[in-house]
């Protein structure tokens, strides 16, 4: 309303007199500024409402690339950045589960623990049993299913937090996963074998990784466009065609420079592949079907979300049937990782990392605001920092120390987010 005011104004201005031959048409120059004017005060708009998005991340990233290439050149070479894109992989898809789970306020402390078993599962079934790669990758996915839907269900039914649940099944799965693995205590993967080669394979020709950019990218706006159309036709408020085509063009710089850097190195990764289709899958999941919405929905208040009468059970329990799944899956990655299984597969600091990734890339602890995408940007800040200090022979204590200040930051920022947000009527 108050851009269709400011263009009613705009056209009933007198208009200068007609300039004469030679002299330049200022129009195109003043409908730029006023379109650079008007898209600057919806971003100031929208971060004082506490909208901030993934601008603070994307602060931090930068900050944190800056930093360690400063003190280390290696740290922005193509090897060091394409091995980070496998590193990213494991955790990143366990963060993107939990995504699902913090979306409705709660949180899985057993991620770490199936992602164990699931790999020690695959692990036994395989190496000791001689069970075909394939239905032991399937049965260790299985693994993480099952142990999520079971607590999910009991989340839901008993009404208990769902952190306790998992607290909960974070020693049982453990005690399982140590069961599994017997007296010996470690199994050595084949590294000819179909989960080893999920992150030591590489599409070595050069238009693997600029097929993938240009593809995103035309997804990206396709998306954007027929959104845009739809929320046209419905009254709605929407993105102009000049924004559209501006985040298209800033995305597409960003990916065809990530396929340029992968490109110097080895090629681009199967295993960062995989994981860019699954979180681009979950992302659909999440904010284009009834299914995801349904999550929003319950994570914005439970007790509104049954008088509007949706299944609150089912949702409960499939969310945390989701996290366990990709904890499973992020299981096997770092299996691969390091070609073993050991008694201290899924321990340390792993499900830290996990939740600090999703909190740290964006998602609301309070629930309701969040997408796969912020499991990854989260990620990328803390195994750039792993990195750097790795490079710099930085000690392991100082990483927890600057990570566990990103998180408390991320917290904050959160925390003020959601009282501006509500202070604006928007939360």
């Amino acid at each position: 309303m108050v851009k269709a005011m400011h263009d009613m104004a705009d056209h009933t201005r007198a208009e200068p007199a007609a300039p004469t031959a030679g002299t330049p048409r200022p129009h195109g120059t003043r409908a730029v500024a006023r379109a650079v004017e008007r898209s600057a005060a919806a971003v100031r708009d929208r971060l004082r409402a506490g909208e901030l998005g993934s601008l603070p991340v994307v602060l931090v990233l930068g900050v944190v690339w800056i930093v360690f290439q400063s003190l280390n050149a290696n740290f922005l070479s193509p090897r060091n950045l394409s091995n980070l894109s496998v590193d990213i992989v494991g955790t990143g898809l366990m963060a993107v589960g939990l995504v699902f789970v913090l979306l409705l306020g709660e949180l899985d402390l057993s991620v770490g623990s199936i992602s164990g078993l699931a790999a020690a599962i695959f692990a036994v079934l395989n190496v000791n049993l001689g069970v075909p790669d394939w239905l032991a990758l399937v049965m260790g996915v299985l693994t993480g299913t099952v142990a999520g839907t079971v607590q999910g269900y009991s989340f839901a039914k008993a009404r208990v937090p769902a952190f306790v649940v998992t607290l909960a099944g974070l020693l049982t799965w453990n005690g399982v996963m140590l069961s599994v693995l017997g007296t010996n205590g470690t199994v050595n993967l084949d590294e000819n074998g179909l989960v080893a080669k999920l992150t030591s394979s590489y599409f070595t020709d050069p238009g693997a990784a600029y097929g993938l950019a240009a593809l995103g990218t035309g997804l990206v706006f396709l998306s954007s466009f027929l959104d845009r159309r739809r929320r046209k036709a419905a009254g709605m408020p929407h993105r102009s065609l000049r924004g559209i085509a501006a985040r298209t063009a800033g995305l597409a710089v960003i990916a065809f420079a990530a396929a340029y850097v992968l490109n110097r190195f080895q090629g681009l990764p199967l295993a960062l592949l995989i994981f860019l289709v699954v979180v681009a899958g979950l992302d659909v999941v999440l904010r284009r079907t009834h299914y995801g919405r349904q999550v929003y929905a319950l994570g914005g208040g439970v007790e509104a979300a049954r008088r509007a009468s949706l299944s609150v059970t089912r949702v409960q329990t499939t969310v945390l049937a989701v996290s366990g799944t990709m904890a499973a899956i992020g299981g096997l990655f770092m299996a691969s990782r390091i070609t073993s299984v050991s008694q201290g597969s899924g321990s340390g600091v792993l499900l830290l990392n996990a939740v600090a990734a999703a909190v740290i890339g964006g998602t609301s602890l309070f629930g309701g605001r969040g997408t796969t995408w912020s499991a990854v940007l989260g990620m990328l800040v803390i195994q750039s920092i792993s990195s750097g200090m790795a490079l710099t022979d930085t000690p392991t204590a100082v990483q927890l120390v600057i990570t566990g200040g990103v998180l408390f930051a991320a917290a904050v920022i959160d925390s003020l987010s959601r009282r501006s947000q509500e202070a604006h009527g928007r939360a």
